[in-house]
């Protein structure tokens, strides 16, 4: 399942709910159990860009490659870490990962 996703390119199991819970301040257990459809929420709340660096960025890929990557400079590529972790933590943004959500 998710097997050719843009997270399975730089990780090798589907660990974004781990990466999700540690970003977005929230327990494992309260996030959509269903990774098929937390990989979607995860796509409509983040652009393709977003997800893409966020992926990498989780994969702990090398600044330099982050860079020519995403065709930014220091300090694009800081500012576009900073949107990507700060959407990440807004509760608007989190509370849709929430299992209650889909009841």
């Amino acid at each position: 399942m998710l097997k050719n996703t843009v997270w399975r390119q730089y990780h090798k199991e589907n660990d974004f709910r781990e990466k999700l819970s540690e970003f977005c301040k929230m327990d494992v257990l309260e996030i959509i159990a269903d990774d098929k459809v937390l990989y979607g929420v995860l796509k409509a709340k983040l652009t393709k860009k977003e997800l893409k660096l966020f992926a990498m960025d989780t994969a702990e890929i090398a600044d330099a490659q982050l860079k020519d990557e995403f065709s930014y400079d220091d300090t694009d590529l800081e500012k576009a870490k900073f949107k990507l972790y700060k959407k990440l933590k807004q509760d608007k943004t989190r509370l849709e990962f929430r299992e209650s959500n889909l009841l």
